[in-house]
């Protein structure tokens, strides 16, 4: 459970380095195509947020369902911060639930790319939810660099080394 723990503290800890950064970026270079996955900065994080809250709904059956994994989550660089906010707070209280059994049992879903059910062990998809994080913010990275930025240290060891030294 310490593990899951962590990833979360992780998490948000990422995010916040990363958005910090973001907000330093004018509205145009937030919104300028990089060559990322889902094009800009914006569309990067949005996805994020997006695909979260796809999570979290599996999970937990609460929250907001977007129905595509490029639902527009804000508007604006400030309401898509708060939304992250909100969501880190989400996955930290749904980590702060989880048990070993819980993880150990049969999970079922329909996913958006191709809506057939399939089920398999919680475990595996928690692990699967911060790992597709950490892909994504490594994209944002990318699109920070490839505007000029300077690059982040966002990997977990850093993380460890500093805020997380009580996962020691």
């Amino acid at each position: 459970m310490d593990h899951y723990r962590m990833f979360a503290a992780y998490n948000a800890w990422a995010n916040m380095l990363l958005y910090e950064a973001a907000a330093g970026l004018t509205e145009e270079e937030r919104h300028r195509d990089t060559g990322a996955f889902f094009g800009s900065l914006f569309g990067t994080l949005n996805h994020v947020v997006t695909a979260d809250r796809v999570w979290l709904h599996r999970f937990t059956g609460q929250g907001p369902h977007p129905a595509t994994l490029d639902a527009r989550a804000a508007e604006t660089f400030g309401n898509l911060w708060a939304a992250r906010r909100a969501e880190d707070a989400r996955i930290t209280a749904f980590v702060e639930g989880l048990t070993p059994e819980a993880l150990a049992a049969t999970f079922q879903y329909s996913p958006i790319s191709k809506p057939e059910p399939v089920s398999h062990k919680l475990g595996p998809a928690v692990a699967h939810f911060f790992n597709h994080q950490t892909h994504h913010r490594g994209q944002a990275h990318m699109c920070l660099t490839v505007l000029g930025k300077p690059s982040l240290s966002l990997d977990m060891i850093y993380f460890v080394r500093s805020a997380g030294l009580s996962f020691l």
